[in-house]
Order: C-alpha cells, then structure tokens, then sequence
C-alpha cells in the first residue's frame, strides 16, 4: 500500500511541479464524502531542504514558535474581515425565500471563509521559507491536509454544529483538490488518483491525531510531520541537524495553532474571521484580535 501510494502522489507532485498550478479560488460544495469516517492509513510524503532565508535573513528556527498563545480571531474592524451582509426589507425577504438564511447556505458561506483562510496560509512563501521547504504540488498538498486538520480540530470541540461545518469544510477542501489535480492533466484517472489522496488525507489526520493524545510521546508529533511532509518514502527522520531543526520548528508551530485556535471563539471559527499566526515577522499580526 505504501509503495502504491507512493507512486501515485510522486505522479502528481510532478505534474503540478511542472504545471506550476495554484489551487482554485473557485470553491463549492460536492456533498459525497465525510471526514468523519477516517480510515487509519500512512501518507508517505517528499520533502526537500532548502536555505532558511526570510526576507534576506538566516531564520533562527530554534527561536520560533515559543511565545504564548493567543486568539487568532479578527479585530472588529479589521479590513480582512469577511462579515455576513446585512439586508433589510423586501430584499431581505427574497433572500430569505430564497434560502439565503437558511441552515446549510450559512454552513456552505462559512466554510469557504474557513478554508480561504487555509488556502492564503498554504500559498504565503513564507511558510516555506520558514520551514525550509520547496514549493511543489506535494508540500503545498501536505500543508494544505495540515490546516484542514487544524480547523476541523477546533470545529469539532463545538460539538454537533462544528462538525457539521467541519463537514462542508472538508467538501471544499476535496473539490479544490479533485480541481487541482484535474488541471495536472488527470483526468481519465481522476477518480482513482482522488482516492489516492483521500486515503492519504485520512491517514494524515489520523496520524495527527495521536500525535496530539496526552498519552503520545514526546517527540511523536515531529516524526509524523517529517513523514507526511518531508520524508519520501516514509523513512524516520534521520540524524540530520537542519532537518531536526525545520520539524521541530514545524512541531511547535502546530501545536501552537492548535492552542491559539482553542482561544479563538467560536463565531470568529465558524464565520472564518480569524486568521493563522502569520510567519512573515514571526510576531503577532496587529490586525489580530487578543
């Protein structure tokens, strides 16, 4: 299984790689799949190291990643914000008739403010720079699973409701995948290199997961990022200073995501004005609500 996976994601790490492709900024919902029903499975990943420059500086990945956490959600008048509009009278009654109002057009909405956070996050450069990585169909894959987990993390501590977004997240995710991979050039394919990475999807929040269990070891959580993300063929991470450093850097990063957004409240969650601790300074965005 591994080896067939493997295969199947190094055909399209080199696709996208040559087609220099971005994911789609057109975003819907195709109701087929469900996160919820998580398969155990291994993704293995490529990965490459690169300088650790930001800006024209060396990054001191040792040094990242340590402050307190804090909410990521938007301040009330911050210009990033992406607020519900606000229609009185005859309009709001179309609307209204029209199902604007209605349950799952709330979901629908607030899932793709959710997962445009998660895009703009994943297509920074500096994520990459960061945390020393190339820029391919693969990282760019790898990272973008790694947000999904993080916001579907958060929504299910709101119980039954955040689920169901989380739902709607994960349908979006899916289709800009499938649109992605689509304008590889697989499409006769398609729905077997989709399984491909559905597969992978879940095996790499399942591996998140445990790695985040109280019961987890101490150093779990970097090595199931240096599988999913770095490594090419699954292998440990080895006994490399650089590549310790960038995973470890990566480690505390998501665990601090995963505090920061445990302090972000859930309409900032559900509606998607928040935004991840921005990597471009290192520091706490001022347009970011405490």
């Amino acid at each position: 299984m591994l080896a067939k996976w493997s295969r199947a994601t190094r055909h399209l790490w080199r696709l996208g790689a040559e087609s220099n492709l971005k994911f789609s900024t057109d975003l819907r919902v195709c109701p087929h799949r469900c996160y919820a029903k998580v398969a155990a499975a291994v993704a293995p990943n490529i990965g490459h190291l690169e300088k650790g420059i930001l800006g024209g500086h060396v990054v001191q990945l040792d040094k990242l990643f340590l402050s307190k956490p804090f909410s990521l959600a938007l301040a009330t008048d911050s210009p990033l914000r992406m607020d519900e509009p606000q229609y009185e009278g005859i309009k709001r009654l179309f609307l209204k008739l029209m199902m604007f109002y209605s349950k799952q057009s709330k979901h629908i909405r607030g899932a793709n403010v959710i997962y445009r956070r998660i895009v703009s996050q994943v297509e920074k450069p500096a994520i990459y720079d960061v945390f020393n990585l190339e820029k391919t169909f693969k990282t760019t894959f790898s990272l973008l699973v790694l947000h999904t987990w993080l916001c579907l993390r958060r929504l299910k501590e709101e119980g039954k409701e955040g689920v169901e977004r989380g739902q709607y997240l994960y349908e979006i995710y899916n289709h800009d995948v499938e649109l992605r991979v689509s304008k590889a050039g697989v499409n006769l394919l398609l729905t077997r290199w989709m399984k491909d990475l559905e597969k992978i999807f879940y095996g790499n929040i399942v591996a998140y997961d445990s790695a985040m269990l109280p019961e987890a070891g101490q150093d779990e959580l970097q090595n199931v990022i240096w599988r999913n993300i770095y490594s090419e063929d699954g292998s440990p991470l080895p006994n490399d200073a650089a590549a310790l450093r960038a995973v470890q850097a990566m480690a505390r990063y998501t665990r601090r995501e995963v505090s920061c957004l445990s302090l972000t409240d859930k309409e900032a969650i559900f509606s998607g004005n928040f935004m991840f601790t921005p990597l471009e300074t290192g520091k706490p965005s001022s347009k970011v609500g405490r």
